[in-house]
């Protein structure tokens, strides 16, 4: 009898064993997926970010090599060949120069040490050792900020080889091959150009450096208003949400030490922009959306937390905005060629703000006129649109947000790893699943036969 129980421990053991292992495997699998997205161009970027050197996204992608951020490349076309920050106290102590040093001159930069502090699909953040972050922006602008954080810095822009720049009053003009870009100045501080033809510039204590890139040719009128509406402190946020394998990806870039920004895609037709603003004072949020995002480029409509803003037509409507007693947006251009539109969102005052883009018609609309929390709703419309199982459906109904839920249960059906949560039997311990089932049966069967 007592050998009889002997074995069925140690058969009890065994099964337990390969299930855990088995198991131990599948969640492996899945957290290697999980750090990426289901798009190959965001898992081929993750592998080459592995030991945090580098960064490759859609359209940007650089190294971090020591003290600076090296071979800085929009759409493949290489910009900056350096990008190298330090405090001006440390770089005026180790060029032995003082407090006085002129930008045209400042030819080398013993920058700061850099580490590549965070990454994701649209994003990648350099932390500095003199206090400075340097973000760039995996959007078509090619989006590079530099904030100099409770110190001041200077920053020293190396052009690649086939790059030149120009001044342009208070921002400098960079044209490479197939791109032209602006490098100006949010908050008090300089740029320039320096005798060698690259650029320098000098930080304030919470100020910021930025550089947004066009296609040759595309920059116009419009986005010189842009510019200056970003240098003169005007527009703190600015979004983009594209088209990424059928898939609405959206981005937000901030202008300031104090402006936080999410964007959210999810919602069918809709794109909705949460803004965090330590100061009272409003801001214009410069976005750009694509027909995929919002159903539809013909009429737009915009609305500030549930309560519709008002369209304007001219940009002293537009700013006349911020500090009134309502919201305003205009829409300033309309692409079918590239399915985007651009619009400008006034908010007039913060806190905390959402800003909805809708392009959806009355009909297709989900109910958020009135601002109400109403993802929900859309969720489960799109249930059946996006693949998900019946679980998707059942939160939708019971009106709990199924964000969290759609990250843990594998909703991107796509990739396979619903699939894989379900041969891992779900919530439940990993591995016992129907395989050691049948083997807990054959083990109860023997031990009834050592009982007779």
């Amino acid at each position: 009898m007592n050998r009889g129980l002997a074995v069925i421990v140690a058969l009890l053991l065994a099964t337990s064993a390969v299930g855990a292992a088995f198991g131990a495997g599948a969640g492996a699998s899945t957290g290697a997926e999980s750090s990426t997205t289901t798009d190959g161009e965001t898992e081929t970027a993750s592998a080459a970010t592995a030991g945090g050197e580098a960064y490759a996204g859609t359209h940007v992608a650089f190294d971090v090599e020591g003290d600076a951020v090296t071979d800085y490349r929009i759409g493949g076309d290489e910009t900056f060949s350096s990008v190298a920050v330090q405090s001006t106290s440390e770089a005026g102590a180790g060029a032995d120069l003082g407090a006085e040093i002129d930008l045209e001159t400042l030819t080398t930069l013993e920058g700061a040490g850099l580490s590549l502090a965070a990454q994701s699909e649209t994003s990648a953040q350099v932390q500095a050792e003199s206090g400075a972050t340097l973000s760039a922006h995996d959007t078509e602008r090619g989006t590079l900020v530099v904030e100099s954080g409770s110190e001041s810095q200077y920053v020293r822009v190396e052009l690649a080889a086939d790059a030149t720049a120009s001044d342009e009053g208070d921002r400098v003009r960079v044209e490479t091959g197939d791109h032209e870009g602006t490098v100006l100045v949010v908050g008090d501080g300089e740029v320039t150009v320096t005798d060698d033809g690259n650029v320098t510039a000098e930080l304030a204590e919470n100020a910021t450096l930025t550089f947004r890139s066009y296609e040759d040719g595309e920059r116009d009128e419009t986005d010189e208003y842009e510019e200056s509406l970003i240098a003169d402190g005007n527009a703190a946020v600015e979004v983009h949400v594209e088209d990424r394998n059928s898939e609405a990806v959206g981005e937000a870039v901030t202008y300031g030490q104090e402006t936080s920004a999410e964007v959210e895609t999810e919602a069918r037709d809709r794109v909705d922009v949460t803004i965090d603003r330590a100061t009272h004072e409003g801001t214009v949020v410069l976005t750009t959306v694509s027909e995929e995002a919002v159903g539809s480029l013909e009429d737009l409509e915009v609305r500030i937390d549930g309560e519709a803003a008002t369209e304007v037509s001219s940009k002293s409507e537009l700013e006349g905005a911020i500090g009134s007693d309502e919201s305003r947006y205009m829409v300033a251009q309309q692409s079918e060629a590239s399915a985007e539109a651009t619009v400008y969102i006034a908010v007039n005052h913060f806190s905390e703000r959402t800003a909805t883009i809708d392009g959806a018609d009355g009909d297709d609309s989900d109910g958020g006129a009135d601002g109400t929390d109403d993802s929900d709703e859309t969720d489960g419309t799109d249930g059946d649109d996006s693949g998900t199982d019946d679980e998707t459906d059942a939160t939708a109904e019971d009106g709990t947000t199924d964000g969290s839920e759609s990250d843990a249960d594998g909703s991107d059906a796509d990739d396979g790893e619903e699939s894989d949560a379900g041969a891992d039997g779900g919530d439940g311990m990993p591995g016992f699943g129907v395989g050691v089932a049948v083997v807990a049966i054959a083990v109860a069967g023997l031990f009834a036969r050592l009982q007779d």
